[in-house]
């Protein structure tokens, strides 16, 4: 049986927004379909400062976000958004290469919900997302 939903399928995600940081187009295109299958409301970004930019006018639930960016890597990313978040909620899920134990704790110390490595089943990152 497929996780992915049909078009008459109702959703739990409802219009819960989600922001997608990654540098690889092809991955933030293809991560976009499948959460707006789920019926997520996604924006992209794949620059840290447009992902910075998209918060102004987005308002993001969510954030997956790539470590591996230009300029500022995923955990500076998480830092300046709880920064300029200033304790409003929203959740910060580490999309990345890179497991290892250290990996995690940095990722949490960020400011990281979850930490999830790629690739990822699609029901764990509906799970981080608080989706399913």
């Amino acid at each position: 049986m497929s996780n992915v939903p049909s078009s008459t399928d109702s959703s739990s995600a409802g219009a819960q927004r989600v922001l997608l940081v990654d540098d690889n187009v092809d991955a933030v295109e293809s991560m976009e379909i499948l959460l707006q299958a789920f019926g997520y409301e996604v924006a992209t970004a794949i620059h840290p400062d447009l992902a910075l930019a998209k918060l102004e006018t987005f308002a993001p639930a969510a954030a997956v976000i790539d470590i591996g960016l230009p300029g500022m890597d995923g955990y500076q990313l998480a830092m300046e958004i709880r920064r300029r978040l200033a304790g409003k909620p929203m959740r910060l899920i580490a999309f990345t290469g890179y497991g290892g134990a250290d990996d995690i704790a940095r990722a949490t110390l960020a400011g990281f919900d979850a930490h999830l490595v790629k690739p990822v089943d699609i029901d764990r990152l509906l799970a981080a997302l608080g989706g399913s």
